[in-house]
């Protein structure tokens, strides 16, 4: 007969009242530790909503358009003719000019319809496409470096006296070149807060040697053609940048264009582009004041938490941060504050400039400034809205599929740790293999960094062998089998295969022990049933019954021991169970009668009951504890066997 304490379930141990310890996966077994989740749930849902709708507010499908309208104007040529002077084929300071004095002007002075009728202009300004208004002027301006930057070896000084070194900002040029006449022949220094700019060859600063082009076209043309003809451009320009903005009426949105060419120290020029559609008039209809609503719930909210976190951490101290959720719960926080300071700058910002930049329309207002920030802000809302949704699984965390899914990953932590060490050996190995034979060849591997994603990409599929084979006939073809042999065939099976191995040992695991714990879904529904009879929509005889009986079927189960050593069979072994614990219920509360300071006992035999971790851990030291006493039965049976075979022969040559 086994004792009592043997055929109940492995208590769960609890945190002591107000502590708000944290605990473990799995824990929420009683009724009212799920009403408190479920109300924690709701309430995060309602801001996972509101925060969706923020954050959806901010973008629209106008700013796809109203980009691709701008590249396809300024990038890509409309016809064969175009395609030698487009931004694109920038090869050299020749096709640079060739760029600015046509294809540039181009787009930028719209003074005709399709018919060649000529526009009438409302104070001179011109609208890109008829739709979209051309802010102030454009503004062209370059960076340059010092000459004898960089160092000549000996043996070429009879051959060589200038020396232009790579763009940094100490080998930057500030001295006046030219003419020295007008300011672009001059240095202009730029406001400490506006942001450099990071390219392909370097990072650049927001100085230069800047103009800004005149109304008309024709104006436009014949100050290009001087500057062309006076050797703007040097052989120490380092890149040119061409801003302008626009405004759409139609969509409320303002469209920032940054073309930029650098010339490398190497020679030749790369190009490339940044456009950027936002909407930095933020209120202007009805939605755009449901947003705003929408924003300060979300700062009210944001309130709420950090005081409950604060609350938390007061009452933890070092228990709140051995916990990763709440660390993501920090996180959230942090990303959500800075997202909210960044908006309050960029609309304090707007309100400030907007009139100043648009008060001259002679000159270029520098509305990339202000994208950069809403960009900025758009980026910090997108991380924030990463991690609230990531924060959903701490509420369905004690879900059996949750369970399951989180144990594997903590239980095959250590062999992924071991794994990717093995893995990333492998794969830098490979990757410096292949920038030093390919990286002065093919662009994919012209940097280490691009040989790592170049890596990835070929793992998921995406390379082109041509290259890698063009670069090194022999080489190539032995790079590209090896790692595809032992990268993809050998290290992500090895992978999957540990990830795969570790699930079935949870899973077979979580099939000895029984369901528990109440589930969340029975609540809510319990929830919505008692709702609907207090609003009379439902009748409570009727409709309220199956939620409880859940429960209570539940709350059976929660209650129900199982023989792990003796699996039950049938119904049989049911009719068992439900008579013991019938008994011992029955006894238990005859003992609280006779003696009631029982209870007293209880608290503290349920105190030392095992957690349901440390019963799954002796659940499996038993079973590998079976596993090797049959190993020793069968040896000893062997040994007997071998004994038994030895006695005969020996009685045999006696004989």
């Amino acid at each position: 007969m086994e004792p009592p304490a043997a055929r109940q379930r492995p208590a769960v141990a609890q945190p002591p009242s107000g502590s708000g310890a944290v605990k473990p996966r799995g824990s929420c077994s009683t009724e009212l530790e799920l009403k408190t989740t479920l109300r924690e749930l709701v309430i995060y849902i309602v801001f996972l909503t509101d925060l969706c709708i923020l954050t959806f507010g901010m973008v629209s499908t106008d700013m796809y358009y109203l980009n691709k309208v701008m590249y396809h104007l300024f990038l890509e040529p409309s016809s064969p003719e175009e395609h030698r002077s487009g931004f694109r084929s920038i090869g050299s300071r020749a096709d640079f000019w060739r760029f600015a004095e046509g294809p540039l002007l181009d787009g930028l002075y719209w003074d005709k319809w399709y018919n060649n009728m000529t526009l009438t202009l409302q104070n001179n300004s011109s609208h890109i496409y008829y739709e979209n208004l051309l802010l102030g002027v454009a503004q062209i301006r370059q960076l340059k470096v010092r000459n004898n930057t960089c160092s000549i070896y000996p043996y070429f000084h009879t051959f060589l006296e200038d020396c232009y070194s790579e763009y940094h900002y100490r080998a930057e040029d500030r001295s006046d070149f030219g003419l020295r006449n007008e300011s672009e022949w001059k240095y202009t220094s730029a406001s400490s807060l506006s942001p450099w700019y990071w390219g392909s060859m370097g990072l650049y600063s927001s100085g230069g040697y800047m103009f800004t082009l005149p109304e008309s076209k024709q104006e436009s043309v014949e100050k290009l053609v001087f500057l062309r003809q006076n050797s703007w451009l040097t052989r120490g320009t380092r890149a040119v940048f061409i801003d302008f903005s626009t405004y759409n009426a139609n969509i409320n949105l303002f469209c920032i264009v940054k073309l930029v060419v650098e010339f490398p120290a190497t020679g030749g020029a790369l190009t490339s582009s940044h456009i950027y559609s936002v909407k930095l008039l933020r209120y202007v209809t009805y939605y755009d004041y449901f947003l705003a609503s929408c924003e300060i719930t979300f700062c009210l909210f944001i309130i709420i938490f950090i005081i409950q976190e604060a609350i938390k951490i007061v009452k933890l101290k070092k228990e709140y941060f051995r916990s990763a959720w709440n660390w993501l719960d920090l996180l959230l926080l942090v990303v959500s504050i800075l997202a909210i300071a960044f908006n309050i700058y960029r609309t304090v910002a707007v309100s400030l400039l907007m009139e100043e930049l648009l008060s001259d329309a002679h000159v270029y207002p520098d509305f990339y400034f202000l994208a950069f920030w809403q960009i900025l802000y758009n980026n910090i809302i997108a991380v924030t809205i990463f991690f609230a949704w990531i924060k959903i699984f701490k509420y369905v965390s004690f879900n059996k599929t949750m369970t399951q899914l989180s144990s594997t990953l903590s239980r095959c932590a250590k062999d992924i740790i071991g794994f990717a060490i093995m893995f990333f050996i492998i794969f830098f190995a490979y990757a410096q293999f292949g920038y030093l034979v390919f990286g002065s060849q093919v662009e994919e591997f012209s940097s280490f960094q691009n040989c790592i994603f170049t890596q990835f990409r070929i793992v998921l599929g995406d390379f082109n062998f041509e290259t890698i084979e063009a670069a090194n006939r022999v080489l190539g073809p032995i790079y590209f089998i090896t790692f595809i042999f032992f990268v993809f065939f050998i290290l992500l099976n090895m992978f999957l295969a540990i990830i795969n191995d570790t699930y079935s040992e949870v899973k077979a695991d979580f099939k000895l022990i029984p369901s528990q714990e109440l589930q969340i879904r029975d609540l809510f529904r319990q929830s919505c049933n008692k709702a609907l009879v207090k609003l009379k929509l439902k009748n409570p005889e009727t409709d309220a019954n199956p939620a409880d009986e859940s429960l209570e079927s539940k709350e059976l189960s929660a209650t129900k021991s199982k023989d792990i050593s003796k699996p039950s069979n049938g119904d049989s072994a049911n009719e068992k169970s439900h008579l013991r614990l019938s008994q011992l219920q029955k006894e238990k509360e005859q003992l609280h009668q006779k003696h009631p300071s029982t209870e007293e006992m209880d608290s503290v035999t349920a105190q030392s009951y095992v957690s349901t971790a440390e019963f799954q851990q002796l659940l499996r030291y038993t079973a590998e504890l079976q596993k090797e006493l049959n190993n020793t039965n069968a040896k000893l049976r062997r040994i007997m066997k071998s004994r038994q075979q030895l006695k005969e022969t020996s009685g045999k040559m006696a004989q």
